[in-house]
């Protein structure tokens, strides 16, 4: 029987944690969904075409992984798709009190579904979307952090966003 799961996430932008995350889950099972978040609760620095394009661009035409945008509850989503499988990563302690509390609701939702949590490799643990974003938006180099149509879309979206650039995106500690 073929197991499909789900990767969702905003990928605001997809970086290197995110990827590495997808093809580990790929050898794991016979297809995985990676899901682009089309209306999160949260403010966004890219459309939902912005954000599916590069994952496509980052993912689309590998083995196992297929690219797709989806709206509502994920495990509403993993129903049409018959997805029997969540995949989220895991990069430090206070992910897993929010991806503990994420499973079990969605538990609650959808029992048929089960939640699998895959520990980043250690060179990826400091990688989140928002540090990317903060990074790039303060003009420093991410090319490390994310394939390069990302690194090209980051300085397009801020050359856009000019002098608002910086502060369209919430800053942590990186000024400092």
């Amino acid at each position: 029987m073929a197991v499909t799961a789900v990767f969702p996430g905003t990928f605001d932008p997809i970086h290197n944690g995110h990827i590495d995350i997808a093809h580990r889950a790929a050898v794991i099972f016979d297809e995985v969904i990676v899901a682009v978040y089309d209306k999160p609760l949260k403010s966004l620095l890219f459309t939902p075409e912005d954000r599916l394009q590069m994952v496509r661009d980052a993912l689309d035409g590998e083995d196992g992984l297929r690219v797709v945008g989806y709206s509502g509850l994920t495990v509403e989503f993993c129903r049409e798709v018959k997805a029997k499988v969540i995949v989220r990563g895991l990069r430090v302690f206070s992910d897993f009190e929010h991806e503990f509390r994420m499973a079990l609701a969605n538990h609650r939702l959808a029992p048929e579904v089960e939640v699998c949590a895959l520990v980043t490799r250690e060179e990826h643990t400091f990688l989140s979307s928002t540090t990317v974003r903060e990074i790039a938006s303060l003009g420093g180099d991410v090319s490390s952090m994310v394939p390069a149509a990302v690194v090209a879309a980051l300085q397009r979206r801020f050359r856009e966003l000019g002098d608002d650039g910086a502060r369209a995106v919430p800053m942590t500690s990186l000024r400092d």
